[in-house]
């Protein structure tokens, strides 16, 4: 198949956007400010928290995702695996509720993050972050948005300060480098922390390792068309749809900065 054409993806745009509208919407109602989730609460694994309202958010993405592009596969933080999807050109990837943990203890950083991968590559990216009010999109090619407004990140040169958000071990080792650092706190959805890099309100977003695609595919797209990079610690680009759908330790920070930052990294 070959690639979606931008027409098309200009047509799909509006009615993804209004679908991360739309289970938005319908997380609202379990959502308790500083509180405990109204939605019932339960465990995968050991320490990973469900709600009904990520399942209920996964059903009618699904749904409505597969009837706006019935030939594109499906992977999702909810959704059992189906390996068919190796076999698509296009996939849907998709975490409904990207920051559970953080919704279900009441805090607002959580969106619903939608991407449409094209052999490996993200050509289409939603983050709906519903408490904040700010929807983030973005087009392969044609730039990135936040509520309409374009995002072009224009930093040549990190803050003597700059500021830092992500896993305390890996912050700690990026300023053992380059020196004092304003540290952030560390933003519980990661999709919402590199919208951030995009946006330009974070300076360095670092990612601890075995990130999933769901968490990241949107926002990759986000940050790239916003002018900035995310990539593995070797420098590489994440390649979604694979069989482990796995990422190690990454780093997301303005194009111009990249090699200084991820040189940080590495020492």
């Amino acid at each position: 198949m070959l690639s979606p054409a931008p027409h098309t993806l200009s047509s799909l745009a509006p009615a993804v956007r209004e679908a991360a509208r739309r289970a938005g919407d319908m997380a609202l109602p379990y959502f308790r400010a500083g509180a405990q989730t109204a939605a019932r609460l339960w465990y995968k694994g050991h320490s990973s928290p469900v709600t009904e309202a990520d399942i209920a958010l996964d059903t009618f993405l699904k749904g409505h995702l597969s009837d706006l592009l019935p030939q594109a596969g499906w992977l999702s933080e909810e959704t059992a695996d189906d390996p068919s999807r190796l076999a698509q050109s296009l996939v849907w990837i998709v975490d409904p509720i990207d920051g559970t943990r953080a919704f279900a203890s009441g805090h607002p950083d959580w969106a619903v993050s939608i991407a449409l991968v094209h052999e490996g590559k993200p050509v289409l990216g939603i983050l709906h972050a519903p408490i904040h009010e700010r929807l983030y999109e973005a087009r392969i090619g044609e730039g990135a948005w936040c509520n309409g407004e374009r995002l072009q990140l224009s930093v040549t040169e990190l803050p003597p300060s700059a500021r830092v958000a992500g896993p305390k071990p890996l912050v700690d080792r990026f300023e053992r480098s380059l020196g004092p650092v304003e540290r952030l706190p560390k933003v519980p959805s990661l999709a919402l922390r590199l919208a951030r890099v995009a946006e330009g309100s974070i300076d360095v977003g670092l990612v601890s390792a075995h990130a999933q695609d769901w968490d990241i595919a949107a926002a990759d797209l986000i940050l790239r068309e916003a002018g900035a990079r995310l990539t593995a610690l070797d420098g590489s680009i994440p390649i979604y749809n694979k069989p482990q759908p796995l990422h190690g330790e990454m780093i997301a920070v303005a194009s111009r900065l990249h090699p200084r930052a991820i040189g940080a990294m590495r020492a």
